[in-house]
């Protein structure tokens, strides 16, 4: 039969009304159904053909709906104040370091020669040299993890011809995660994001220089970083089996069933409501964008990235680690702020906890107080 616009209307807030949160959701499923199927739209009570005006008018005013509805729901559910785990950082700051790294720079052998007493640093010399006793090496290398924020004359920077690259793709794997969500994203295969870069004009194909990029940051020697934790994921194609996992309520994350998931049940219940799941399982997609990311804050330069964030293929958030903490404590759990608080001291006294990155590790990482270690 012909319905009318407000006909249209009412059904819509008959569905919001009567099923709360859930009836925002199914909002947008009309919208998605209806737009694939042009001029019909099922509402569950039959299939009723539109008017293409009365479609338009019903897109716009029902997009709307849904997209706020996902917003509360997302609000609710996730510490909106992170926007990348593992960093103390905003989408602006990233923005602000893309726009530095665009202007002209001196070369990396000009800046060591104007502001240290040893000049530049030849490639072959670009590593960490650990002594076996303590000595200046492993002062000089316990300064640096103390100090990761900084840069140290030893860091290997992205070449500069790397840039615009390095930019095209922090934005393609961001615009992918926008289409998807945080939560799906997180479970996301490198396979299925290429697909969807295809599919969708939104994300765009991604180029050969893009993939090649994202291939090269996987493959690289990240002990050149000076990162030299182990290789966990050997395949950039790799990926996470759904029935493997477990999304826990009110975080936006996921973790493995088994030890992951029980583990996280258990400091729960021992330590309470107030400590909460803050990153979970992180696909090679997802650290690769991480990493990516802490690569443009820290302006190109590789080692101070990785004293952050594992490189692609290096992290134990791929394999069964997470992250905790403290509830309404926002970017300020991935920082040494989190070690003082109640919840850390309380995961310490469990006594069956333990860090994956303790302070004064040998594994060229910063200090993680929050850093659960499962496998």
């Amino acid at each position: 039969m012909q319905v009318d616009l407000s006909q249209v209307k009412l059904l819509s807030l008959m569905g919001v009304g009567a099923r709360g949160l859930s009836g925002w959701r199914r909002v947008l499923s009309y919208v998605v159904h209806f737009s694939l199927n042009r001029y019909y739209l099922n509402l569950g009570w039959g299939n009723l053909p539109l008017e293409r005006r009365a479609f338009l008018t019903f897109f716009s005013v029902g997009t709307g709906a849904a997209l706020l509805g996902k917003t509360i729901y997302r609000g609710n559910a996730v510490d909106g104040t992170v926007d990348f785990e593992d960093m103390n950082a905003s989408l602006r700051e990233i923005s602000e370091s893309i726009k530095v790294m665009k202007s002209k720079a001196p070369s990396a052998p000009e800046f060591l020669e104007a502001f240290t007493s040893i000049g530049a640093v030849k490639e072959s010399e670009r590593e960490i040299i650990l002594a076996d006793s303590v000595g200046p090496s492993l002062h000089s290398y316990i300064a640096k993890m103390r100090n990761y924020e900084s840069s140290h004359e030893r860091d290997l920077y992205l070449s500069e011809d790397k840039h615009s690259v390095l930019f095209s793709t922090y934005k393609r794997i961001g615009r992918v995660q926008t289409l998807i969500g945080h939560g799906n994203f997180n479970v996301l295969g490198f396979d299925e994001m290429l697909k969807i870069g295809r599919r969708y004009s939104s994300v765009g194909t991604f180029t050969s220089l893009e993939t090649d990029f994202i291939e090269g940051l996987f493959s690289a020697n990240a002990k050149k970083y000076g990162f030299l934790g182990d290789k966990v994921t050997e395949k950039l194609t790799s990926t996470i089996k759904k029935s493997e996992t477990k999304k826990i309520a009110q975080t936006g994350h996921f973790l493995f069933r088994g030890r992951s998931e029980k583990l996280y049940q258990k400091l729960k219940n021992d330590i309470g409501g107030s400590i909460t799941l803050t990153s979970g399982i992180r696909s090679i997609v997802k650290q690769t964008h991480l990493f990516i990311a802490k690569t443009i804050q820290s302006e190109g330069n590789l080692s101070k990235a990785s004293r952050s964030l594992a490189p692609p293929g290096h992290s134990y958030h791929g394999i069964g680690d997470f992250d905790v903490g403290k509830v309404g404590y926002g970017s300020k759990n991935f920082t040494e702020a989190f070690s003082s608080t109640d919840e850390f001291k309380k995961l310490v006294d469990l006594g069956y906890v333990s860090i994956r990155y303790p302070r004064n590790n040998m594994l060229g990482v910063r200090y993680e107080p929050w850093h659960v270690k499962v496998v």
